[in-house]
């Protein structure tokens, strides 16, 4: 199954591409090839330009709380377990103590590295990180694998605790969702929202044997989803058949 998710409004579209970013980095680390370093490398310096938002960090530590009270407020509900509610507010409190205790935005101990910068500001330039541009970053491209791993380890590290706190609060999301089989009746989905909640995320599951592409548009009274083909010219059409989905919308 193909996962499609939509955001319901801007701050979860940062969260989202935060954690798309964080796992790509997560996955060109371990790897040894100075090619894969250097886009982790390129991975840093854009999670820094998505963290640089000025409200993103009193947004985090906003919803944390936020989280971290809902929670509390189920203790002595005999349908939940106690050890297990523990651990999910221990772990949002660590995120928590994590985040606020960091100066400044997630990385921004790295802009006092005058090296990295250079690198920073010829990323966006076609081509400007060939060797006769930056020949100190030519040559930390040729050290040993581990050298350069040890190094994007410790720089990652500073985005260590914006990474966690993001983690965690899309997971509990995620979590609050029930998953529903709908059909799109000639291509086609509508469903109107139940009054009194706000909804963040919604998550579509499509079988990729359908060789279909949802279009997903929402707000807070009605989510809507066309499902598209795409032709042979890579242009998509509107599927006119009925197709069955899993759809899951989150609190």
């Amino acid at each position: 199954m193909i996962l499609y998710e939509y955001p319901f409004n801007e701050r979860l579209r940062t969260y989202l591409r935060l954690e798309q970013l964080l796992r790509r980095l997560g996955e060109l680390i371990p790897r040894q090839h100075p090619l894969d370093h250097h886009f982790a490398l390129v991975t840093i310096f854009e999670i820094m330009d998505v963290a640089a938002r000025a409200d993103l960090k009193s947004d985090v530590l906003k919803d944390i709380e936020k989280n971290k009270q809902q929670l509390d407020s189920y203790r002595g509900n005999p349908s939940i377990s106690e050890a297990a509610l523990n651990a999910v507010v221990e772990q949002l409190a660590r995120c928590f103590q994590a985040l606020n205790s960091q100066n400044g935005k997630a990385g921004h101990a790295l802009t006092e590295n005058d090296w990295l910068m250079s690198i920073r500001s010829r990323v966006g330039i076609p081509g400007g990180t060939c060797g006769f541009d930056l020949p100190a970053y030519y040559a930390w491209q040729h050290r040993p694998a581990a050298v350069r791993q040890q190094a994007l380890e410790q720089w990652a590290s500073t985005l260590a605790p914006l990474a966690d706190s993001v983690y965690v609060l899309l997971k509990l999301l995620r979590e609050s969702g029930v998953p529903q089989k709908v059909v799109a009746e000639r291509g086609q989905f509508q469903q109107n929202l139940p009054q009194g909640r706000t909804f963040q995320l919604l998550r579509l599951r499509i079988d990729p044997a359908l060789d279909v592409i949802p279009e997903i548009s929402g707000n807070r009274l009605i989510v809507s989803v066309r499902l598209m083909r795409m032709n042979d010219d890579m242009r998509l059409q509107p599927c006119t058949e009925d197709a069955t989905f899993e759809l899951t919308l989150c609190a």
